[in-house]
């Protein structure tokens, strides 16, 4: 069984704990801390390994935070492949306010990455074995929007499947350099890239519809928040609404989602089922406080309620 290799091109340290009330100027205590490694492919990682699937986790790291988020990583026994950088890996927070049910999260830029250090990212890249690659997060700063264009091509050159999670710039280059198994934006991002601001369920099929029909994307997943998932292929679309529970922390739900859809997806399941586990798993991450993501025995109970609409 081959890893699930998953890439964090700008990595975080998450941060994440709760407050009685947000308010400016004062102190504001807090409680539950906790410190989770994060960006979209580790979490990504997280999730395939929560389910019971070998993942390998590529990211840049640096600095004095760089060896910390490692240690997160090297404490859940996730294997990992580490790009050293020079700058400095992003640690971001969130606060769970218990007297409203909010939560803030504060999430920097990140560092900057040189060309000769994204060189080393794509060499080493080359030296995995994978049948999927998803490449999840935003790019950092100092490389191209083309950047993950350059990945897909290198996968699919691998004879693999590139699954994508990013937005803007450099997810409307990769959409154009075609050869993706799966993109997953969400709703927002989906809309700056089609360049259309559809919000009725209708609209948004018609135009995942012609996404797929007019560019090289087999799936296309569009997350919807509360209101479920949209999921679009070439014989047709899909649309399920999420599971009704109490939410906790909506951080990592995007994530959950593409670590469960990609899960089944590699366990051989059908392309609608592979959704159904999306969802399952986007719902149960909301489940959890903070950071901590799904637990796969909520995924699998909540897998069962779905049925599609």
């Amino acid at each position: 069984m081959k890893p699930i290799v998953t890439l964090t091109l700008n990595p975080a340290i998450d941060e994440s704990s709760e407050a009685e009330t947000v308010h400016p100027t004062r102190k504001i205590r807090v409680t539950g801390q906790r410190h989770d490694p994060g960006g979209g492919g580790i979490n990504v990682a997280r999730v395939v390994s929560e389910l019971g699937r070998p993942a390998t986790s590529v990211f840049l790291a640096g600095g004095a935070t760089g060896p910390v988020l490692k240690a997160l990583l090297d404490e859940r026994g996730l294997d990992t492949r580490v790009v050293p950088i020079a700058g400095t890996t992003r640690v971001s927070h969130a606060v769970f306010e218990r007297n409203t049910g909010l939560e803030y999260r504060f999430v920097p830029e990140g560092p900057e990455v040189t060309a000769d250090e994204w060189r080393a990212c794509l060499a080493g890249l080359e030296d995995l074995d994978f049948d999927y690659l998803v490449a999840s997060g935003s790019l950092p700063r100092g490389l191209p929007d083309d950047s993950y264009a350059e990945i897909a091509r290198l996968v699919r050159r691998r004879g693999g499947r590139f699954v994508l999670d990013t937005s803007g710039a450099p997810l409307a280059a990769a959409v154009e350099a075609g050869g993706i198994a799966l993109v997953k934006p969400s709703l927002g991002e989906f809309q700056a890239l089609v360049g259309e601001k559809v919000e009725e369920p209708e609209a948004i099929e018609e135009a995942a519809a012609a996404l797929v029909r007019a560019r090289g994307v087999d799936m296309l997943a569009v997350t919807l928040g509360h209101r479920g998932a949209l999921f679009a292929t070439a014989s047709g679309s899909l649309r399920l609404r999420p599971p009704d529970v109490a939410p906790k922390s909506a951080t990592g739900a995007g994530d959950s989602f593409l670590g469960g859809m990609v899960f089944a997806l590699a366990e051989g399941h059908a392309p609608d089922d592979a959704f159904r586990l999306g969802v399952a798993a986007g719902a149960a991450a909301v489940l959890t406080p903070g950071t901590e993501l799904c637990r796969r025995d909520d995924v699998w109970r909540l897998f069962g309620t779905l049925t599609t609409r």
